[in-house]
């Protein structure tokens, strides 16, 4: 299966399930979109541009990142 297969993106409305790795996300599960975990937004995967592969946790931008860290870290 690839981004090209009709499928790819499971149903509308679905949330993926998704594997954050060093640099690189796996799809575990087909869907729309994942949640960022600081604001609950909508991250559509082709938009999906931070995570931490730690704590398994998507982010809708740089600020939610940051914010995310700071309070992991302070």
């Amino acid at each position: 299966m690839n981004a090209h297969d009709k499928d790819f993106l499971g149903p509308a409305g679905d949330i993926a399930v998704v594997r954050y790795g060093d640099g690189e996300v796996t799809v575990v599960k087909p869907g729309r979109f994942v949640l960022c975990a600081v604001s609950g937004k909508r991250i559509p995967l082709d938009a999906l541009r931070y995570w931490n592969p730690i704590t398994q946790e998507a982010f809708a931008g740089p600020a939610e990142a940051l914010a995310r860290w700071k309070e992991l870290n302070s």
